[in-house]
């Protein structure tokens, strides 16, 4: 969640008196009213809305939940001019490959809007960017700068340049020993034998990505009327998203958006505010709000809430990052509707509850393993080919055996088929937090047989670990829950899990039944997570243990 600050006397300038009422719209629109002086108000926005993490954005959005203005806002977009061209240089493929750009002409900006600019650009990059390691932005004078630019990498000793707030010039390895902002951010350029720069048609380094920008050409004043935009990381779809956000609060402020030239080996164009559509039912709609609305009433909620509606289908704003499923355009039905006029209703059932017999165990497992100094965490039931496959080392034969989602809107497009792979991706996610790393996960993992099966998992792993350690604590769970779980020796094992190391694994079973497996993650593996420690590893099916307690 974040914090933003908006200036009051505007506010009621172009929205209206910030009186009890006014108030408590904007609490019901989702964005509770932190605290508020003569001067300004503050808001909190949810992490599911970074298209309000501006004034601008806030202000758009609001006023159609007035019924101000209703329906989606389009803006005048137009296309790139002569050199309005990035050049994406192979060099940055493996340290930074995507960037999303655009230019922004027509600005008057003051001191006001400035820092507007600087707030939303910062609220994205903490939010959305997760603190700049998935998304970076950049924003530059024009006039400054000469088209077209080049995004490149070069070796830290050749990128020479003053950074912003900085009155020396220094080179690429200097930002991140010196500079207060590189040193805050050099971890996410640790060990890289090139740095990313995006350079102008001069030659003049606009910025470092995604540490900081250059004194000569990145730096907003009152007398810049046009400006560059970039977005870099690792996902175009997130870029593209962040930019549409950006350049969309710029033209609220009455800026004229001009897409750009994006030179990948084939081309593409940024930025892209075409609208989605996306189908709603009527039916569901009243089942899960418990309404009994019409269509003429559904069509005015939704248009309520900055879409356009007909016939079922809505039309999503570019800007929109939050919307993925029905469901969601539903959540918005409601927001429109008025949380305060839901009438509340005791269910007609009669019940007492008790605890499922599997939560309490799962409850006492985890108890065990946390007094054991092991680390409790909880990842997504959905996970991704990538990350279930190529990095274990399975090859496209066995990729046909998994469960896919339909129409999926990332990249998160399969049900898991185990919590190994999810382990490995903390601790790849973690290479440079403190060791020994000790985690666990107890979780639903998915097969497909007639039907689409789920069974819970057991999963420990310990880096730096080897096969005695993780036996040991196999041995104590055993003790503590009073079931005997046997290891099979190596040589006995006709079907070895290929992410092991052969000879340092093992077969758990109950009741000669196969469980699963304890083991030494094989190095390949390892190198494939970039993990730097030696990995040891079980993952159990639960399921047999249920059986024992009943």
């Amino acid at each position: 969640m974040a914090n933003i600050k908006i200036p009051r006397k505007i506010f009621e300038k172009e929205v209206g008196k910030l009186d009890e009422k006014m108030q408590d719209r904007i609490t019901m629109f989702g964005t509770p009213v932190e605290e508020i002086t003569n001067d300004e108000f503050q808001i909190e926005v949810f992490p599911n809305r970074p298209d309000l993490l501006s004034y601008q954005g806030f202000k758009r959005s609001f006023l159609s939940f007035l019924e101000k203005k209703t329906k989606l806002k389009e803006y005048k977009i137009n296309k790139p001019e002569k050199n309005y061209k990035v050049n994406i240089d192979s060099s940055v493929k493996n340290i930074r490959p995507f960037t999303a750009c655009a230019i922004v002409k027509r600005l008057k900006l003051n001191d006001e809007k400035i820092k507007e600019l600087i707030e939303i650009q910062e609220k994205l990059h903490i939010t959305v960017g997760r603190k700049r390691k998935k998304v970076a932005i950049g924003i530059y004078p024009l006039e400054k700068i000469k088209l077209p630019i080049t995004f490149k990498a070069l070796e830290p000793d050749k990128i020479k340049f003053i950074p912003l707030e900085s009155n020396r010039e220094m080179s690429g390895l200097e930002i991140l020993q010196r500079h207060p902002t590189g040193k805050e951010y050099s971890h996410l350029l640790a060990g890289k034998e090139k740095f990313p720069i995006f350079i102008d048609a001069d030659k003049n380094i606009l910025s470092m990505p995604p540490i900081i920008n250059s004194q000569l050409t990145g730096k907003i004043t009152e007398e810049t009327k046009e400006v560059f935009i970039e977005c870099s990381g690792f996902d175009f779809e997130i870029l593209s998203k962040c930019l549409n956000i950006l350049v969309t609060s710029l033209a609220e402020m009455g800026g004229e958006i001009y897409q750009m030239e994006l030179l990948y080996g084939k081309k593409k164009i940024t930025p892209n505010l075409s609208t989605e559509k996306m189908k709603i039912s009527l039916e569901n709609t009243n089942k899960l709000l418990g309404l009994n609305i019409n269509e003429k009433e559904l069509k005015k909620l939704i248009e309520k809430m900055g879409y356009n509606y007909d016939k079922g289908l809505v039309e999503i704003p570019s800007w929109r990052t939050d919307i993925l499923h029905e469901v969601d355009l539903i959540e918005d039905v409601a927001i429109a509707y008025g949380y305060e006029n839901f009438v509340p209703e005791i269910p007609k059932i009669s019940t007492i509850g008790e605890e499922n017999p599997r939560e309490t165990f799962k409850r006492k497992f985890s108890e065990i393993l946390a007094g054991l100094g092991i680390l409790e965490i909880s990842n997504y039931h959905l996970t991704t080919k990538k990350d279930q496959f190529t990095k274990m080392g399975i090859s496209e034969k066995q990729e046909k055996d998994f469960i896919e989602v339909e129409e999926s809107k990332t990249e998160y497009s399969i049900l898991r088929g185990d919590l190994t792979h999810y382990l490995l991706k903390i601790f790849s996610e973690n290479i440079d937090s403190e060791y020994p790393q000790k985690i666990f996960e107890i979780g639903k993992v998915f097969e497909l047989k007639e039907t689409i099966s789920e069974t819970e998992n057991l999963a420990i792993a310990f880096t730096p670990g080897n096969f005695t350690e993780i036996k040991q604590v196999l041995e104590y769970l055993s003790k503590m829950i009073n079931i005997k779980m046997e290891i099979l020796e190596p040589q006995e094992i006709t079907e070895l899990p290929n992410h092991f190391i052969e000879g340092r694994v093992a077969e758990i079973k109950i009741e000669e039944k196969n469980i699963g497996f304890i083991g030494e993650i094989h190095p390949k593996i390892l190198k494939n997570w970039k993990i730097r420690m030696p990995v040891a590893l079980l993952e159990i099916n639960l399921e047999e243990i249920f059986k024992q307690l009943n």
